[in-house]
């Protein structure tokens, strides 16, 4: 049986332009569900692992969607808690006039900012082979940021291995917390642009020594259109971008990290993971939405295959 991968974290609904267009000229809009976490859980269900979201939602509309489309996504939903007293958060995807996007969220109050250190202990409870958090959880609140450490702290006390993905963003003070998080990491999963916030420099060389320096087993250095850095041995090693069609960038590192997890965890060594973890971000980019790129089930398999 594959391993069992747990995160912890927020989903919410998102709306984003049906037509492309900028929110304010847009005619209509479709509806997602989407956040860090799943999306990372999603691409580790696509890629053949055991997977289980935790987290809170509303007991309304938006709540009873995050729960079915997680489910629908191959992620296990009992470990959702249901909060009558608190809603559901949503986003809006903006797409702007030279293509670029931009989110706006909506989430203050809601369900899943309440998390707190008892979510921690009901993801533990379900027996993780990996825990996967990020530093967008913690910058969520108080309590939120409990739930992060306290889950960490404890899978790495019981040497449950722990993945973090900084997911650093404008507004939201996390780097603190992922530097406290470093010493109990097994796997780091961080972007270009999260390197010198955490790092003080974005020299994969540099990057690598001075995360593994303090206390990081392995490290992924994600580089969008320029690919990927892996643990090379001595040095990091390159893999340059799959993707050869752009429509949409957003989702694409999540897609990148559940598949190099999935992989990590089944065995397989950090080159082929992040060969894996690469194809997967590109078939994520080539669609519109965070999840709806991945691979169907019938093509997995020769990418795993390749992956070896």
């Amino acid at each position: 049986m594959s391993g069992l991968i747990v995160g912890l974290g927020e989903a919410m609904v998102l709306f984003q332009p049906a037509d492309l267009l900028p929110l304010e000229e847009c005619a209509t809009a479709s509806v997602h569900v989407a956040g860090a976490e799943l999306n990372l859980l999603a691409a580790a269900a696509r890629a053949g692992a055991r997977t289980a979201f935790c987290s809170r939602v509303g007991d309304d509309p938006f709540g009873r969607r995050v729960v079915a489309a997680a489910e629908g996504l191959g992620v296990a939903a009992g470990l959702v808690a249901v909060d009558g007293t608190r809603p559901t958060g949503v986003f809006v995807k903006d797409v702007r006039p030279d293509g670029a996007r931009r989110v706006h969220y909506y989430r203050a109050g809601s369900a899943a900012s309440a998390l707190d250190e008892a979510d921690a202990d009901r993801a533990l409870a379900a027996g993780p082979d990996l825990v996967a958090v990020s530093g967008l959880t913690a910058a969520l609140g108080d309590g939120p940021r409990r739930a992060v450490l306290r889950l960490a702290r404890e899978a790495h006390a019981r040497g449950i291995p722990v993945a973090v993905d900084p997911n650093l963003r404008p507004g939201l003070d996390a780097a603190g917390v992922v530097t406290a998080l470093l010493p109990l990491t097994a796997y780091l999963l961080l972007g270009m642009d999260e390197a010198v916030p955490l790092f003080g420099t974005d020299d994969p060389g540099e990057v690598f020594a001075r995360a593994k320096g303090a206390g990081v087993r392995e490290v992924v250095l994600k580089a969008g259109a320029d690919g990927c850095w892996h643990d090379g041995g001595d040095t990091p090693a390159h893999l340059p971008s799959a993707a050869v069609r752009v429509v949409d960038p957003v989702g694409a590192g999540d897609a990148f990290a559940g598949a190099y997890l999935a992989a990590r965890l089944a065995g397989t060594g950090p080159r082929g993971a992040a060969l894996l973890g690469t194809r997967f971000a590109a078939r994520v980019v080539a669609s519109a939405g965070d999840t709806e790129g991945l691979p169907a089930p019938s093509e997995v398999a020769a990418m795993l295959a390749e992956a070896g």
